[in-house]
């Protein structure tokens, strides 16, 4: 399920943001990934690693 992830792909985590939207957009891919949060467009960095940890399901695929 984790691999399964590429640009585009929303995802929701297991807390909410400060913003109160659980769900992320991917914007970059690699070791490190880029998440844009879709309720108030806010960017962060995480590692591949710490978003396996934190992730709880695909929401929607880009294809």
């Amino acid at each position: 399920m984790k691999n399964e992830i590429k640009l585009g792909t929303i995802v929701e985590m297991k807390k909410p943001h400060a913003c109160g939207s659980k769900t992320w957009s991917i914007t970059r891919l690699g070791v490190d990934l880029k998440l844009k949060c879709t309720g108030c467009e806010h960017e962060i960095m995480m590692d591949r690693l710490k978003f396996n940890k934190k992730m709880k399901k695909v929401v929607n695929r880009d294809e």
